[in-house]
């Protein structure tokens, strides 16, 4: 075929191609905008631990983020909260004990609340009437002693508040001061509990003619003083939880634990640690899923080996090192929240002026 027939066919079918209808191509559809997660603040005291993966649970089924804002030992962080009720540092707060509960409920910084795992929690724990403060845990703070101590000098451990003041446990006791230590606190509680508010301090004579040692913080008398970790002093006032933390954290595995609890005749003071929807938060449906899960066996399980402490929620089963090891002592020392609030700062002051001047 002739080229120029060739270079006419090729002209022509470029010119169809360039008059023909462009095709159309199919439009994309706009992945739909993820919604922004919402965040839930929770103020705590220092001590406060939970797992990830529990944590993890509640923000994934609640398409949300916590942020836990901790603020100091459980009066600091009441006062931070008190403070700052009229635009709040936080959504929940968790961490106030028994200690000071009348003066969180005084100073009106909680909303009221009333989950459904309320009705299955014992009375014991349950201190406002009106569900603005809804117990989590409890904690037993009593004189512990070193088992080996007392095997090896062939002298029976004491039974209970009373016999610390026998000679033969002189120069045994270290305690923490109330007006600096948590714990410190609980135990002169206990004495008033057991001794009276009219007796307490002869008590304390008493511990103190017998060479009783004052330290700060429970740190240094259980970690420096207490001699199951090498210090000098047998008995000292820890927790009812403290046995089984020996055998977690002990640097080889042990069968039982080098410690025992003094539980008879009220020598213990029960702290239980409350939660409660702050005034003015912006996330109260939020907040009331917080609370239940708080309520949960999800998180009441996690509880004694992130906190050593012990559920309120009677369906929660404690891991089996506390079941075995740790004492829950059948008589508690009772001094009311009401009374506590009202003479805590007389009762340290004369503490204070009994013991250390």
């Amino acid at each position: 075929m002739d080229h120029k027939i060739l270079l006419s066919i090729a002209l022509l079918i470029a010119l169809l191609a360039s008059c023909a209808v462009p095709t159309q191509l199919p439009t994309q559809t706009a992945a739909p905008p993820t919604l922004a997660k919402s965040q839930l603040t929770v103020m705590t005291h220092d001590s406060f631990a939970i797992s990830e993966n529990v944590a993890a649970r509640f923000e994934q089924e609640n398409n949300t983020r916590l942020q836990f804002l901790k603020a100091g030992d459980a009066g600091t962080a009441l006062n931070k909260a008190i403070l700052s009720k009229g635009n709040p540092l936080a959504d929940v707060f968790y961490g106030l004990d028994n200690t000071f509960l009348s003066r969180a409920l005084t100073e009106g910084i909680f909303e009221p609340y009333q989950p459904p795992a309320l009705d299955e929690i014992s009375p014991q724990f349950k201190l406002d009437a009106q569900n603005r403060a809804l117990p989590v845990d409890y904690g037993d703070v009593c004189p512990n002693y070193d088992k080996n101590y007392f095997v090896e000098h062939n002298l029976a451990a004491p039974a209970n508040l009373q016999d610390l003041l026998k000679p033969e446990y002189k120069g045994l006791l270290v305690v923490e001061n109330p007006a600096t230590s948590s714990p410190g606190l609980a135990f002169l509680l206990a004495t008033i509990g057991v001794f009276g508010t009219d007796k307490y301090l002869d008590y304390w004579k008493g511990l103190v003619a017998n060479d009783l040692l004052v330290v700060n913080d429970w740190e240094s008398a259980y970690y420096t003083e207490f001699s199951a970790h090498g210090g000098s002093r047998p008995v000292v006032i820890s927790y009812g939880s403290s046995p089984p933390a020996e055998v977690i954290f002990a640097e080889t595995p042990i069968d039982e634990p080098p410690t025992s609890v003094i539980t008879a005749d009220r020598s213990c003071f029960r702290q239980v640690e409350f939660v409660g929807i702050l005034k003015n938060s912006s996330q109260r449906q939020l907040a009331e899923k917080w609370i239940d899960f708080m309520l949960s066996p999800a998180f009441q399980e996690d509880m004694p080996l992130q906190m050593y402490v012990f559920p309120v929620n009677p369906k929660a089963k404690l891991p089996p090192v506390f079941s075995e090891f740790a004492t829950i002592p059948e008589q508690t020392a009772q001094v009311s929240p009401e009374d506590i609030n009202q003479y805590r700062e007389q009762w340290i002051n004369d503490w204070t002026e009994t013991v250390l001047r």
